[in-house]
């Protein structure tokens, strides 16, 4: 796993130790922003945190490491904790028409973390683009198995999944992509 991002660079313990730590906490840092929701009247989709704790993980994390920490989520919710957006967990959530996003998540982080392991997360546009590219599979995704779930095109699950969260997710991109310069911008004033 590359040490080159920004979590291993300021955790220094045994790589083991180390490796359960991110993990823990990537996994507990998206399940708190996923209880940030705004329901929809709608949509089945609501607006919620966890895409930016995803794709801040990506980014923060590597491609490995991310994708490990947003399968955990994943993993820990099938198994019935009430981790997902509003609480909800168990398999019927992956099998949802909100499904979708949780694996563009998945996707999302490791090629945010891809990005970072080759310095896209040192300065802004760079950062803000991977972000970008982020949530455009986060979307793609989504919205594909939203279209499925509830068996509709592709416009009206580009109406249901894409457009009412294109504003919001814009702010939480830039909001992430400019975290993570900024964070390394600290790490190096405190060497």
């Amino acid at each position: 796993m590359s040490t080159n991002t920004l979590a291993p660079t300021l955790v220094r313990v045994p790589a083991v130790w180390r490796e359960a730590a991110l993990v823990a906490t990537g996994v507990l840092f998206v399940a708190l922003c996923a209880q940030v929701v705004i329901p929809l009247p709608f949509t089945p989709v609501p607006i919620t945190g966890q895409t930016f704790a995803a794709l801040l993980v990506g980014g923060a994390y590597g491609a490995v490491r991310s994708a490990a920490t947003i399968a955990a989520y994943i993993g820990v919710g099938m198994l019935g904790v009430p981790i997902f957006a509003d609480g909800a967990h168990g398999t019927s959530v992956l099998f949802s028409a909100t499904g979708g996003y949780l694996a563009g998540m998945l996707i999302a982080a490791a090629i945010v973390g891809a990005a970072a392991e080759k310095g896209w997360d040192k300065a802004l546009f760079s950062s803000v683009l991977a972000m970008f590219v982020g949530s455009a599979v986060i979307y793609a995704v989504g919205a594909g198995w939203l279209a499925i779930d509830l068996g509709v095109g592709p416009a009206r699950a580009f109406d249901l999944g894409v457009r009412p969260f294109l504003a919001g997710d814009l702010i939480k991109l830039a909001l992430a992509g400019a975290l993570l310069p900024a964070a390394w911008r600290l790490v190096a004033r405190s060497r």
